[in-house]
């Protein structure tokens, strides 16, 4: 009896599958008629895909791969309680003032606008060095070395000399009129010794100090113009200087430079004055800000960045010069478009957002997406503000949009029709239920009841169950499909085996036929247990 039951089943599998290929036979036949016998038979036609070419897609050469085209979707009808039920929620886009982060490491510089140098204006002789080692921190003013230069002794020396002129001239004499010429001449000459002392870069401590001991002074003291660390050291005892040599730069980092690494594509987004962050490992949990000061305008042709060059306080001179640094650079996009990260489904090469159309209507619009932040995403086209999109549950509505899609490309025109609501839809009343229930992996019995206009059960009809699952990308599942043909039992009730590859979510159409044509469809969702 087992054996019987089995031949039976096996009968009416194979009965399905011999319907299924002469409907795929025919749907063919009807895309790609048959050329008519007057025709030329003598030269092949190039094989030519239907429809337009993708925008920008090059022409493939024979055998070449190509890609797996995208699923078809369409519009998914749905009831407010099928959206409770999976849980599907939506989310208004609408026009916000965002930013966008961007993490980049960075190194730490002196600020080139604090540097300062010590030369001296003469030649000589450097006698005693008090700034000794490079980092030495000075104040300014603070004393860093002594210089002999016999230009500048020669110069006090004519300092001197036009002081006591000048006190000479000023005492009473005959000859009131070419004593006020001698005395004007005696002013002109020591200010023209002061002013050459400070050409020299005579500090005015040392001209006030040559007045007071009327001595020549053969070395001269220098001292810091700045206060910071000495970074680089020359100035070395008993070395011979020239005007030209540097012997002393001296660096401010109370201010540093820090510069950040962009890589090319990201330095659109920013601009001068944006916000920056830095953070080191050295002080965790710390946090320096800056501005943006410049973008330099040339890139790194080894690693393709650019410098962008951030201003930076550096209070306790924790920021040191060659320093290893992160850095977040808040990049404003000014007012844009933008939805929750999650209303957008990616698909292959494509992102899709549901828009709840109103009335259960749920329609999938492939989107242009910018960048990324704070659970938003950006949308550069495909949507306007105030469009309400799904936020939740993306992947069952993909799924039922692909279902929908399948069975428009693949139901005949009738079923079409019967599908959106004509009244041949309501010619037969379908109840479905099967065994086990709920279905369950593996071997389970479908019953399909069928009740006419008047209530009345209806037999002597053809009737179709097929099962689909749509093909999950991100988990790596390819779409699955099973199908049944309920044999009649009379009383208007039709039972047969069905298969089921996995446990899930499957999308369910009864398809009831009488005399070719289709006089109803029901299309539902079904859980089956097991697992996948």
């Amino acid at each position: 009896m087992k054996t019987r039951t089995y031949q039976i089943a096996l009968g009416v599998a194979l009965v399905a599958c011999i319907a299924m290929a002469v409907a795929l036979v025919y749907v063919l036949l009807q895309r790609n008629p048959v050329k008519s016998a007057g025709q030329d038979q003598g030269s092949e036609d190039p094989v030519i895909a239907s429809g337009p070419p993708a925008t920008g897609q090059a022409t493939r050469a024979a055998g070449a791969s190509v890609a797996a085209p995208e699923p078809s979707l369409a519009t998914v009808p749905m009831s407010a309680q099928r959206m409770q039920e999976i849980g599907v929620t939506t989310a208004v886009a609408e026009m916000k003032s965002v930013s966008n982060d961007l993490s980049v490491p960075g190194n730490v510089d002196v600020d080139e606008q604090k540097l300062a140098y010590v030369q001296t204006r003469f030649p000589g002789w450097i006698q005693s060095v008090f700034a000794n080692a490079t980092y030495q921190y000075v104040r300014k003013g603070q004393p860093l070395f002594t210089v002999y230069s016999p230009d500048v002794a020669s110069s006090e020396q004519e300092y001197l000399l036009a002081r006591k002129s000048q006190a000479a001239f000023s005492q009473p004499m005959e000859g009131h009129q070419m004593q006020g010429t001698a005395t004007q001449e005696s002013g002109w000459l020591l200010r023209a010794a002061q002013q050459r002392l400070e050409q020299f870069g005579v500090a005015p401590e040392e001209i006030a100090k040559l007045e007071k001991s009327g001595k020549v002074e053969k070395n001269l003291t220098m001292y810091s113009p700045v206060s910071g660390y000495i970074t680089e050291r020359n100035a070395l005892p008993n070395s011979y200087v020239q005007p030209e040599m540097k012997l002393y730069t001296i660096a401010d980092l109370s201010t540093v430079w820090v510069y950040a690494n962009v890589y090319q594509d990201d330095v659109g987004r920013l601009r001068p004055g944006d916000r920056a962050k830095v953070t080191l490992d050295a002080y965790p949990g710390r946090i320096f800000s800056g501005r943006v000061d410049q973008i330099l305008p040339q890139v790194d042709q080894a690693t393709r960045t650019v410098k962008v060059r951030v201003v930076m306080a550096n209070p306790g001179l924790a920021l040191k010069p060659g320093m290893y640094v992160n850095v977040n650079i808040a990049a404003s996009l000014g007012r844009q478009l933008v939805v929750p990260a999650t209303a957008v489904l990616h698909s292959g090469e494509r992102a899709i957002a549901f828009v709840d159309g109103g009335q259960g209507s749920l329609e999938p619009r492939v989107i242009t997406t910018g960048p990324q932040m704070d659970g938003f995403v950006v949308v550069l086209s495909g949507l306007k503000a105030g469009d309400r999109v799904v936020s939740s549950a993306n992947f069952l509505v993909d799924s039922e949009a692909q279902l929908q899609a399948v069975m428009q490309s693949f139901a005949p025109p009738a079923q079409q029709a019967a599908s959106a609501g004509t009244p041949q839809a309501a010619q037969v009343q379908i109840e479905f239920s099967t065994q086990p229930s709920p279905p369950r992996k593996g071997d389970n019995i479908v019953r399909v009841k069928l009740a006419g206009g008047d209530g009345k059960p209806a037999s002597g009809a053809q009737v179709g169950v097929t099962f689909f699952m749509p093909a999950m990308p991100a988990m790596g599942m390819s779409a699955e499909h099973a199908s049944a043909a309920p044999a009649d039992k009379g009383n208007g009730l039709y039972e047969g085996p069905v298969q089921l590859t996995t446990g899930g979510t499957w999308q369910v159409t009864v398809t009831v036929r009488r005399d070719g044509q289709v006089v109803g469809t029901k299309q539902f969702s079904v859980e089956v247990a097991g697992g996948m």
